[in-house]
């Protein structure tokens, strides 16, 4: 298991894990899951030569639910690891978080990974693209909702649907998730 560290904020302590070489790819996870979620997608990535770093949520001092504050946190720990930019992406909430990275920090976003979509009617970050992964049968968050980004925002928008899959699908996935990641960002 890789080894979480600890960026110390004025209030709170933000727990991430930093592993790999290469292009950079910040994960984020849905809410109430810890840091070492999306560990085995993390490895896939890094064993593709990523650099992947994952931010978790607050230890103590912050609310959760409340993306803007956690998008502060994200471009906070980038700051700290010297990552000028990345694509940022997350699990259901930690994807809104990912969205909010790229309004609030349009210059640090290269693009967002959206695993599963948690709000189809968030608006997206003007010229930023933006790929969407998300489980076939995954009843939290829906197709449906990456559908409707798609069909908002054609332009910027790609949909990947990982067949048989649940919500959890990066984790039961792993495979197929990282392929599309990969295949994506055409950097195998």
């Amino acid at each position: 298991m890789t080894e979480v560290q600890t960026f110390d904020a004025a209030d709170r302590a933000i727990p991430y894990i930093d592993e790999g070489t290469g292009p950079a790819v910040v994960l984020l996870p849905g809410s109430g899951m810890d840091v070492h979620y999306l560990g085995m997608l993390a490895a896939s990535l890094v064993a593709e030569d990523f650099r992947v770093v994952r931010i978790g949520w607050p230890e103590s001092g912050a609310d959760a639910s409340a993306a803007a504050d956690h998008a502060a946190d994200v471009v906070a720990v980038m700051d700290a690891l010297d990552l000028d930019h990345a694509w940022v992406g997350g699990h259901a909430f930690g994807g809104s978080v990912a969205r909010t990275v790229s309004h609030d920090h349009h210059d640090r976003v290269n693009g967002v990974l959206l695993l599963g979509v948690d709000d189809p009617e968030a608006p997206l970050a003007d010229g930023i693209p933006v790929l969407v992964i998300q489980g076939e049968v995954d009843d939290v968050t829906p197709t449906a909702n990456g559908d409707a980004l798609k069909e908002a925002a054609p332009g910027l928008v790609s949909v990947v649907v990982v067949d048989g899959a649940g919500h959890l699908f990066a984790e039961t996935h792993v495979g197929a998730t990282s392929w599309a990641i990969e295949d994506y960002l055409d950097w195998d």
